[in-house]
């Protein structure tokens, strides 16, 4: 079996699917890989040790998909649109697609990938359980972009995080807010420690307040009594009442006051980033104060964030950079390939270069998003009428 591996054509996108480590492994499975010239480019990866590790280069996209049996994406592929091919009118019908394909937010891609007939896995939907854990694309990348917002954070700030004693005075630590206390934020926590800043955090989720401690932070609490039933079972956040979001914005804006630096790291699976902070919270605080949004690409925790920009206001600088992950292009790809390789690999256990599918294990049946011309995601439904119509 094929596998094929694309160079990305989304803007902004600079990670790639697979490194010459996990082409090596899919090698010893009896895989032939395929890598379009240029693919590791973005990623310090050169086409030479792609072709060292067993790699065919190929010229094109049409090329490296062609006869593939499994494709390996990082973002969802594009379709044919008036003044530019598509890739997936390049993919063999039953192929496999397997990425971080956001199934939920790109279902305009639904009814081509029925009409191709293609297995699609979109591995963010992933379980949060033990066995998913080495497959797990949301950790991997969100952690990378945890760390990655509290350097842009210190980019943009105009003085330094730690406290610093010198011949010429004294400079007071700064003090950084972190909003939504998941993967990325909790590394944002520690990456913010680690620079000497006083760190703070809030989570809608009560089982956040032992992890955010954990890392020497302060956590920010508003309604113990209101966050009982905060988390869903997959261990992400829910939509609260409207009365907790009275309390707390008020518990919030006062905290930014104090505060130079916020990490916006909440959000919702399949639903808008909660809104955190207003216009008016922002008017509020300092101005050389700095926030940075992680959640732009989902509508924003903060009211004026813009996506692929630094706006301000009143001197508070606002960070909206997208795909931040994909800004730590060869950490994010190695992490990225290796969660990929871990969750093919189960099923390549003959190593016989083919693909032994269980279609009735959990992990499959939570990130299998089409199959045989249908779409089979049960959050999906509504859009199944379209795609098979199509």
């Amino acid at each position: 079996m094929k596998i094929a591996v694309p160079k990305e054509r989304r803007p902004d996108e600079r990670r790639v699917s697979a490194t010459p480590e996990t082409v090596k492994k899919y090698a010893a499975l009896g895989f032939e890989v395929a890598v379009e010239r240029g693919a590791g480019e973005d990623a310090a990866i050169s086409d030479d040790s792609y072709r060292e590790a067993g790699a065919v280069l190929c010229a094109d996209a049409a090329e490296t998909l062609a006869g593939s049996g499994v494709v390996l994406k990082v973002r969802p592929p594009l379709a044919a649109c008036a003044d530019a091919p598509g890739e997936i009118e390049h993919i063999p019908p039953g192929a496999i697609i397997v990425g971080a394909l956001a199934a939920l937010r790109h279902r305009d891609l639904l009814p081509a990938y029925a009409r191709a007939r293609l297995t699609v896995f979109s591995l963010e939907l992933l379980p949060r359980i033990t066995r998913a854990q080495s497959m797990d694309v949301l950790s991997s990348q969100s952690s990378l972009a945890g760390y990655k917002a509290v350097l842009d954070a210190a980019g943009e700030f105009g003085r330094a995080l730690p406290m610093m004693m010198t011949a010429a005075g004294t400079i007071a630590p700064a003090r950084v807010l972190v909003l939504g206390a998941g993967v990325a934020g909790l590394q944002a926590i520690a990456t913010a420690r680690r620079l000497g800043a006083i760190v703070s955090a809030y989570d809608v989720r009560p089982a956040a307040r032992e992890q955010v401690e954990s890392l020497g932070a302060r956590f920010v609490e508003v309604d113990p009594a209101a966050v009982r039933d905060a988390e869903t079972s997959g261990g992400y956040a829910r939509e609260m009442s409207d009365a907790y979001r009275r309390k707390q914005r008020e518990i919030l804006a006062e905290t930014l006051r104090k505060h130079d630096i916020a990490i916006c790291a909440a959000s919702i699976p399949d639903r808008p980033a909660p809104l955190l902070i207003d216009e008016d919270m922002v008017d509020a605080m300092r101005a050389g104060s700095v926030i940075v949004d992680l959640s732009v690409e989902q509508g924003g925790n903060c009211a004026l964030s813009e996506i692929g920009r630094v706006a301000v206001r009143g001197g508070v600088r606002i960070v909206g950079h997208a795909n931040v992950p994909g800004r730590l292009a060869v950490d994010a790809s190695a992490m990225y390939a290796k969660n990929l390789f871990n969750f093919i690999a189960p099923m390549a256990a003959r190593g016989d270069g083919g693909l032994d599918i269980d279609w009735g294990d959990e992990l499959i049946e939570a990130c299998l998003v089409a199959r045989d011309g249908r779409i089979v995601h049960a959050t999906l439904a509504d859009e199944r009428p379209a795609a098979e119509g199509g």
